[in-house]
């Protein structure tokens, strides 16, 4: 048997458990939040190491960058946190893409000003 196979197989035998066992989606939904939570302590995670090992040139920015990198970082967390109740309505979509939109015209900055000392 093929490793497709095997794998569309296992992906069968899944949804056919979440489908017809009783309490299967609750189990389906127990998984993904185990997931998500895991996928989002790895970004903290990484998040944290990538600060460590670049704290001279995080310090470096000077106070008014580094305020706009962290307010960027910020904006990010809130939208991600936020856009399932933003995307319900027009005016919240909107608000989603301007955080957005303001987290990588603040990352842009921080950047080119970091750049503009020859890092």
């Amino acid at each position: 048997m093929s490793k497709t196979a095997r794998n569309v197989l296992i992906l069968v035998a899944v949804a056919a458990v979440v489908a017809f066992l009783p309490g299967g989606g609750d189990a389906a939904g127990l998984v993904l939040a185990l997931l998500s939570i895991g996928i989002m302590t790895a970004f903290v995670l990484l998040g944290i190491r990538f600060y460590r090992e670049n704290r001279v040139a995080v310090f470096s920015l000077g106070d008014q960058h580094r305020a706009i990198a962290y307010a960027s970082l910020g904006a990010v967390v809130v939208a991600f946190a936020g856009r399932s109740k933003l995307t319900q309505t027009a005016i919240g979509s909107v608000v989603l893409v301007l955080l957005f939109a303001g987290a990588v015209a603040g990352a842009y900055a921080v950047w080119r000003h970091h750049r503009s000392y020859g890092y």
